[in-house]
């Protein structure tokens, strides 16, 4: 199935295999893979980033933090998929050590320290950068995007508009308060991805 998807990755690119959209990426899910397709070249950035911490974690044992990383290139990453925390009021949270203690894994905070300091990685406590493993723990499923990068690329293209930041407010057509997608300052287009605004 992992060359088929590296082959003709793109017939499974649907809406029925669609899971959902970052600022950078768009991830369908096929069977046990996930596949991430750049929407940006940063996109491509986080990839790469993913990927070595990928590798950098497996040579030291801690892999099972991680959901594995089977390619990258310039257009997408193909990674195993994990079950992706359920949003809490539509809308993604800060994993906190002691609310959360029960999906918190062994070795979770050295891996965090490790993120940051060889890595410089950005967002960790994110919930929406989790998947839960087998035994329903903390797992990795959206880690490359740096503090660097983050600043000196994402910040300016969002602040311009290019790229989407994320705002909790009502879509115009659903009603339902729920975390839209919004384009800069100047955007009044408030519909969420359901409701047709990528």
């Amino acid at each position: 199935m992992l060359i088929e998807l590296m082959e003709n990755w793109k017939a499974y690119c649907t809406a029925e295999n669609f899971i959902g959209i970052g600022s950078t990426r768009k991830a369908f899910r096929v069977k046990g893979y996930v596949l991430k397709v750049n929407i940006h070249p940063l996109g491509y950035q986080q990839s790469k980033n993913e990927f070595v911490i990928y590798k950098t974690m497996k040579e030291i044992g801690l892999t099972e933090l991680f959901a594995e990383i089977y390619m990258v290139d310039e257009l997408l990453s193909i990674q195993k998929y994990y079950h992706p925390l359920e949003m809490e009021n539509n809308q993604t949270y800060e994993i906190d050590m002691q609310a959360h203690r029960k999906l918190i894994p062994e070795r979770y905070k050295e891996t965090l320290d490790l993120l940051d300091t060889k890595f410089d990685s950005f967002d960790l406590k994110d919930s929406s950068n989790y998947g839960l493993n087998a035994k329903g723990k903390l797992t990795f499923i959206d880690y490359g995007m740096s503090k660097s990068l983050y600043e000196a690329e994402w910040v300016p293209l969002a602040k311009a508009g290019i790229l989407p930041q994320i705002h909790f407010d009502y879509c115009k057509v659903c009603g339902i308060e729920k975390e839209l997608r919004m384009y800069g300052e100047n955007d009044s287009d408030k519909r969420c991805y359901s409701c047709g605004k990528e």
